[in-house]
């Protein structure tokens, strides 16, 4: 039988308390039966937005309406759904009003099994037990939390998992366009984010150095070496974004040298990603930082004033070249990266830094040993982009629309992203040249 842990929601001490699942392991050797197709009006419930209602405004805050209202577009939503709700409550003789965004398990497989289950465990873990801890150490030292929406319920019924989120457009954040990439300003304010995030994590480590983050927090131990090393759909995804990269690279010309390289990938796929594991220290990862799941805010005048990172279901305990190359190789334009590495890590290095000295720590790590690891890591940046290069290829009325048919399998939806992604590749010179970037950088490197 699986092995489940449990632990509850809301005050531990309460003998009330609901206990939802922490961590499944999950069969390997057998195919899970997926879910039935779902809807988000199916799987919020009244309890649900009451709890949240609670955890956010009190006690004393009466629920008098809901509804669920969407407003993802396509190609938004891949291993979850998202979408809204409005509700209607009083408060001290007040009426109000106030929306929360939901992920919702979208009942989707890869290959057959149901990892969603996972990712919403870890993410829920983040929420609920990371983040909390991460912000105690920044508020203690004088800085502000981390910059990632708040959670005011969780829900682990496996197959029906819900986590309701502050809704992030009320205060102005929107996503950038996926396709155009990433200017240094956005960057640099990510760079910021997952520098804070980062170091916190290793002032919060320094208080029990007796015990790993990631033996206190064990989803934090599965990462993407150990999708691939137990889940053959995890590898097949990885395959078939290669030989889609290798027959673009081919349709290109002069680049046989990368697709030669190309062919050593697969058989390491497991050795590459634990790399990330190497070397001291290890912090808090973001696991998934790219484009699409970042929001910004902007002045009036345009200009991105801040960032919100979303998505934390990949968080994990890896070395901080894992964020920096996600981020680096699959986030911009080679105009962009390229002139500007040494910038963009410095600035990472400078705001690190400063928090660590806020905590009375020193950076282990010099600036010029940063760039190191960053370099020894630049196989998995490159593999990064190789795997989201067809969803950043395509706009809304182009993409997969993956909330349709939420009992497909995620394999199927990657690869009718990068079927429709050809066409968009042939018409747009822009993103072409932003993809190949990656590879002759590495060909200029030397590391393929």
């Amino acid at each position: 039988m699986d092995r489940i842990r449990t632990r509850a929601l809301g005050d531990p001490s309460d003998p009330k308390a609901r206990m939802v699942p922490l961590y499944h392991e999950p069969k390997v050797d057998a195919a899970m039966t997926p879910s039935p197709p779902v809807t988000p009006g199916s799987l919020v419930t009244e309890d649900h937005v009451r709890a949240a209602l609670t955890s956010d405004k009190g006690t004393a805050a009466q629920l008098t309406d809901w509804k669920v209202v969407d407003f993802t577009k396509k190609g938004d939503n891949y291993a979850c759904l998202v979408t809204s709700v409005e509700v209607k409550y009083e408060l001290d003789g007040k009426s109000s009003e106030v929306v929360y965004v939901v992920k919702l398990n979208s009942g989707k497989t890869i290959g057959g099994d149901n990892l969603v289950h996972i990712l919403f465990e870890k993410e829920c873990n983040f929420f609920l037990d990371i983040a909390p801890q991460i912000n105690s150490v920044l508020k203690e030292i004088g800085h502000t939390e981390i910059n990632v929406p708040k959670c005011f319920h969780a829900s682990l019924e496996e197959g029906k998992e819900v986590i309701f989120l502050e809704d992030l457009r009320a205060r102005g954040y929107k996503m950038a366009d996926r396709k155009q990439g990433l200017d240094k300003a956005h960057t640099t304010l990510v760079l910021r984010e997952l520098a804070r995030l980062h170091a916190a994590s290793l002032l919060l480590q320094n208080r029990t150095p007796g015990e790993h983050l990631g033996e206190k927090y064990h989803l934090l131990k599965i990462g993407l070496a150990y999708f691939f090393q137990n889940y053959d759909a995890m590898l097949n995804i990885i395959k078939d974004s290669v030989s889609f990269s290798q027959t673009l690279l081919k349709t290109v010309g002069g680049y046989e040298r990368v697709n030669s390289w190309m062919d050593t990938i697969l058989p390491n796929v497991v050795d590459i990603f634990e790399m990330l594991n190497c070397g001291e220290p290890k912090v808090v990862c973001h696991g998934d930082c790219w484009n699409n799941n970042l929001l910004f805010r902007y002045s009036e005048t345009g200009h991105p004033e801040d960032v919100m990172l979303l998505d934390l279901q990949l968080a994990n305990y890896s070395a901080p070249a894992a964020d920096l190359n996600y981020l680096l190789y699959t986030s911009m334009s080679g105009d962009v990266r390229k002139p500007n590495i040494e910038a963009f890590l410095g600035f990472y290095y400078t705001t690190f830094k400063d928090v660590m000295e806020a905590g009375g720590k020193t950076v282990p790590f010099t600036q010029q040993q940063l760039l190191k690891d960053f370099r020894e890591k630049n196989v998995t940046g490159t593999i990064f982009a190789i795997l989201s290069a067809p969803v950043m290829f395509l706009d809304a009325e182009d993409t997969v629309d993956s909330s349709k048919e939420c009992t497909e399998d995620l394999v199927e939806t990657f690869r009718e992203a990068r079927e429709k992604s050809w066409e968009i590749l042939d018409k747009d010179p822009h993103l072409k040249s932003r993809y190949l970037s990656v590879f002759d950088e590495m060909m200029e490197l030397g590391i393929v």
